[in-house]
């Protein structure tokens, strides 16, 4: 193809009437101001699908690094000191362990506290720890839900906007035709398909990592109480 056939023929591609590219431009302004806000939406959702994902592998492989430690029988208080000169904030189940340790050797080290009163204020602190660690978690995993739910019907209003507009226009005219109104009822149903593209990807990663989440979560809970049982040993030695 030569250079003056390319260029005709993207002009010809441009100057198509039913192409996505002027049907945003002929819609009427609300329905390209919901075009728009639902691009802004999706792009938004996809930044917060790959943030997401990769807390939630980093977690994962966090605490599995953990658990292997914790169980190859090195000294807890030399774990608790490593954790403590690392530059690196803790995380996770270091967190969990991190709360539990320092509130244990405290009330220990206190006169006249039984080893029930340590095991308690020990579980209490490690409780708020796993607590505050999934609420890290579940982070921006609402607005994933809220798209879901909410970009379809979005895109359906501006479907019935431009749908509306349609039969106006339809109605002013003495003699209808086909190619009178398709162009409007292409640029409704565009905008019902971008409410689609938006929240199809963000139901799935929505409950994908609700159910990585909850691997997690049983993951901090079965250490937190295996942990316990660990302390509980060491208070009554």
């Amino acid at each position: 193809m030569t250079g003056a056939e390319t260029t005709t023929a993207v002009l010809s591609t441009s100057d198509d009437p039913m192409s996505i590219a002027n049907l945003f431009l002929h819609a009427s302004i609300p329905v390209q101001a919901i075009m728009v806000l639902l691009l802004l939406i999706s792009v938004i959702s996809w930044a917060m699908i790959f943030q997401r994902s990769s807390v939630l592998n980093s977690a994962a492989r966090e605490s599995k690094k953990f658990e292997d430690r914790f169980w190859s029988g090195i000294d807890l208080s030399k774990l608790s000191t490593d954790l403590s000169q690392r530059q690196k904030p803790v995380s996770g189940l270091e967190s969990l362990f991190q709360a539990g340790y320092r509130e244990f050797m405290r009330l220990r080290q206190q006169s006249g506290v039984s080893p029930e009163a340590v095991m308690d204020g020990t579980h209490r602190a490690m409780r708020v720890a796993h607590s505050r660690e999934v609420e890290k978690l579940e982070r921006n995993l609402a607005f994933l839900a809220t798209v879901g739910s909410v970009t379809p019907y979005i895109g359906l209003f501006g479907t019935v906007w431009g749908i509306m507009n349609s039969f106006i226009a339809l109605g002013s005219v003495k003699q209808a035709t086909l190619a009178m109104v398709a162009p409007g009822i292409a640029e409704a149903l565009i905008a019902t398909a971008m409410g689609l593209f938006a929240a199809i990807p963000a139901v799935i990663a929505y409950n994908r990592f609700t159910n990585r989440l909850q691997r997690i979560e049983t993951q901090y809970e079965n250490f937190l109480e295996e942990f316990s049982g660990v302390l509980h040993r060491k208070a009554h030695s």
